[in-house]
């Protein structure tokens, strides 16, 4: 089984999100996978994006 990667800048454009926000998921531990390599973070291609938490509709799942 062969894992692939993608950074957070990659995720960020897949999710429709900020580079920022993706590495603050991954360092609070939201999304599934995500290591840590040296500085950079790793995340599975397959990841599905998480909530994030600051909507009203995510805070009542």
């Amino acid at each position: 089984m062969k894992l692939e990667w993608i950074t957070p800048l990659q995720a960020s454009e897949k999710w429709g999100i900020t580079e920022r926000q993706v590495q603050a998921m991954c360092k609070s531990g939201k999304i599934i996978g995500a290591l840590r390599f040296s500085k950079v973070w790793l995340i599975p291609k397959d990841a599905p994006r998480p909530i994030d938490g600051r909507t009203k509709a995510a805070k009542q799942k």
